[in-house]
């Protein structure tokens, strides 16, 4: 049995234990936070021993992996404890809210001999493993365009309910960095390496945030292929996100976790079978509207790559490398919207925001 035990216990937290409780082979028996209270509520929920700090639940020798559900800019300290302490470590997306922070969490992994892997849960739905596999397989022909579109919804109560919500230190960035890095992930992943970034970002529609509530920006891939993201948190009532693939031999588009448009030059059977079934709408509307609408089927598919790669002394399919992408891409577009100018990739280090310096 591979016991789990979770830093932080707010709602994410909740999805990681559903997921963990549908793994054979794992069990949640541990979870810690800054305040006890938060911690024994969460235990007495899932039937698991509750501590008041990181470095207790560590000396839980049934503790074998730590997963990380603290605010984005706080993964750093109990990932690196937990790594130094023999666990093996998942974090929550993003790895954490700058390059340097997000190195030491890997450094601290390889050192002490302990898997790492980002929660990423996009990938692994089913729509998204076709999109990659047509992608990998050349069915598109020359790329030619690949776009990211979350138009989603957040009241100014939901940035009110924490203190830490809308803020550079612990959120990290707005409307990318917290709720389209999902699609930013996808994009990177299915495209390949970015080149260059020109954007732009406003905070426009909520008080008392640091951060943007508003991005676009245009991207320039290795491949030569272009493409576009849009995020927002302003856009009632909130919108199905997108993914939308562009080539010379075909187009595909991903609203949610459905394919909406599957066509290209040469349709095989299993092509014009997925096409067949593009009429078939989601019955959810994700996370557009509501944060904790989000399903945890996809979690569990993660957790069970985790726990494999533990069993079978392999990688998980989306390590610490792969987390570290999608937080690249959003501080270029940072950067790029500051300057006014076009931002290459690789960044040699962090870029230096004056927002956050501000913030």
């Amino acid at each position: 049995m591979i016991g789990f035990g979770v830093v932080g216990c707010g709602m994410i937290a909740r999805f990681h234990a559903k997921a963990i409780a549908e793994i054979r082979g794992a069990k949640l028996v541990a979870c810690c936070s800054s305040r006890m209270e938060s911690a024994q509520k969460f235990a007495d929920e899932q039937g698991c021993t509750a501590y008041g700090s990181t470095a207790e639940m560590l000396a839980d020798p049934a503790v074998t992996v730590v997963t990380i559900c603290t605010p984005s800019g706080a993964h750093l300290e109990p990932a690196v404890a937990a790594a130094n302490a023999g666990k093996h470590v998942v974090v929550e997306k993003p790895l954490e809210i700058t390059l340097k922070r997000c190195d030491k969490i890997i450094d601290a992994c390889e050192k002490n001999g302990v898997l790492l892997s980002t929660i990423f849960p996009s990938r692994f739905h089913d729509a998204s493993q076709k999109l990659k596999k047509a992608v990998d397989g050349g069915k598109f022909g020359t790329l030619t365009l690949g776009d990211a579109y979350v138009k989603w919804f957040r009241t100014q109560e939901y940035y009110d309910s924490g203190q830490w919500r809308g803020t550079w230190d612990l959120d990290g960035g707005g409307a990318l960095m917290n709720q389209a890095i999902h699609n930013v992930d996808l994009l990177s992943w299915l495209m390949g390496p970015v080149e260059s970034i020109s954007a732009n970002v406003a905070t426009l529609a909520h008080d008392r945030i640091q951060v943007e509530d508003v991005a676009t920006a245009s991207l320039r891939f290795k491949s030569g292929a272009l493409g576009v993201i849009e995020a927002t948190t302003a856009a009632f009532p909130g919108m199905l996100k997108k993914i939308e693939i562009h080539g010379s031999h075909g187009s595909a588009v991903i609203e949610e976790e459905d394919i909406k448009t599957w066509e290209f030059a040469k349709m095989t059977a299993q092509d014009k079978k997925i096409a067949a079934a593009t009429e078939t709408m989601t019955d959810t509307g994700g996370g557009a509207a509501d944060p904790s609408a989000i399903g945890h089927a996809a979690h569990a598919k993660q957790f069970k790559d985790f726990v494999k790669a533990i069993k079978t002394g392999s990688q998980p399919v989306i390590d610490g490398a792969e987390g570290r992408k999608s937080v690249e891409i959003i501080l270029a577009i940072y950067k790029a919207a500051e300057t006014g100018k076009s931002i290459s990739l690789p960044l040699a280090k962090d870029p230096v925001l004056k927002a956050r310096s501000k913030g």
